[in-house]
Formats: C-alpha cells, structure tokens, sequence
C-alpha cells in the first residue's frame, strides 16, 4: 500500500522544487518555460502530478465550465504558476475560487517573474473532507 503524503510534506517539496528551478533560470522566461521545468523536477521526485489538468467548474452542482489548471499535485494541491512582475489581489482571488470550485483544501501560488521567488499558501476554507 502506497503512503498518502500530507499536504506539508506535498508543499514543502513543491516549493523545494520550485526554488531550484528558480535558482537555475531565474526570472525571465514564460511561463510554460518553468512549468515544464517544474515537470522535470517532480518526476525526478517521483511526485505525483498531473499537469494542465482539464477540470470541470460547478455552481450550485451543476457544471458551468471548465478550467486547465497548471498542477494536480498528489491529486491534493492545487499549483498555479505565474510569471508576472508582480501577484496582485486577482491572483490570489484566483486561486481561492480554484480551490473551492473544484473542492479541494490547500493551494500554492508560486511566481517566477521576480528576483527572488515568490509564493503563497492559501487554505479553502470551505472545505469539507
């Protein structure tokens, strides 16, 4: 039977991966330059992912939509990366409606676009297990 990882442990090594991507590239690149990067990290994690994840959008338990999310991670984390100068409000507003349309509890939001790397942990905190 496989071990379930908790959320710490799944974030702590997201971010891990992130921060040597990071220190490899630094800020700069698109987007989709670190998402594959960030790919090629978590396989050599053995880390479960799914990336550019298709996931189905409800209100009031109807399907409205759908939305491609950059991660899945250990199908518990939900990762957006972004590659921006700056997070703004929107992006944190993002993520929290990510996390509560498609019911899952913790999130990352990770940039690449600033000297140093960024990132922020957010907690739906209308989960319900």
């Amino acid at each position: 039977m496989e071990k379930e990882l908790k959320h710490s442990q799944i974030t702590g090594e997201v971010i891990g991966a992130c921060m040597r991507v990071h220190s490899e590239l630094g800020n700069g690149f698109q987007e989709k330059i670190y998402q594959k990067c960030v790919e090629i990290e978590f396989q050599n994690l053995a880390m479960p992912f799914e990336r550019e994840l298709v996931m189905p959008l409800y209100y009031k338990k109807q399907k409205v939509g759908s939305r491609r999310v950059d991660f899945l991670v250990a199908d518990k984390v939900l990762l957006e990366l972004k590659a921006v100068t700056e997070i703004t409000t929107t992006h944190h507003s993002q993520i929290l409606n990510y996390l509560q349309a498609y019911q899952l509890q913790i999130g990352l939001l990770i940039n690449f676009g600033e000297e140093s790397l960024k990132f922020k942990r957010f907690i739906n905190s209308k989960f319900k297990n």
